[in-house]
């Protein structure tokens, strides 16, 4: 399975819920995640899965302030789930609709990301479908983020390992 963040969208008041009762906040997304609709109705989601130490370490490179294991505030105490508000999703959705593909793309180096050891480093083993993966989960994010932003959203971050 491996380690992965996905990130589903959440209202503020679900958010401050979480922060002062965390057994509800890991209970709610775990139904979240489990439920026979999931996607549920009207509820985005989205995340980098896998994905998420490749472009961690080209938003690094690119200089961009977003830092998946950083951002937000921790609601779970083993690490696992964090919340991230309106305003940290709009400004995270701004950062990355003023940064096209192509400038992360250019700081792509796979032989130095399987050295570095960047997750799941399988860098030399195709490192153009590495690539288009990692792209496709930018513009994943980049629509997550985007469409969360412009409803006012936050949203949960679920880290699994």
């Amino acid at each position: 399975m491996g380690v992965s963040i996905s990130f589903v969208s959440a209202t503020t008041e679900e958010l401050d819920r979480a922060e002062k009762d965390p057994s509800w906040a890991g209970q709610f997304v775990c139904d979240l995640y489990g439920a026979d609709t999931y996607p549920m109705p009207g509820r985005l989601y989205g995340g980098p899965d896998r994905s998420f130490a490749g472009l961690q370490f080209l938003f690094d490179e690119a200089e961009m302030s977003l830092e998946f294991v950083m951002d937000g505030f921790q609601i779970l105490e083993d690490g696992t789930l964090f919340g991230w508000t309106a305003e940290q999703i709009g400004s995270v959705a701004r950062e990355l609709r003023a940064t096209s593909w192509e400038t992360l793309a250019a700081h792509y180096d796979p032989e130095r990301m399987a050295k570095e050891d960047v997750y799941p480093n399988m860098w030399r083993f195709d490192p153009e479908g590495r690539r288009d993966g990692l792209e496709g989960a930018y513009d994943g994010l980049v629509a997550f983020f985007g469409e969360a932003a412009d409803r006012g959203l936050g949203a949960f971050m679920n880290f699994s390992f």
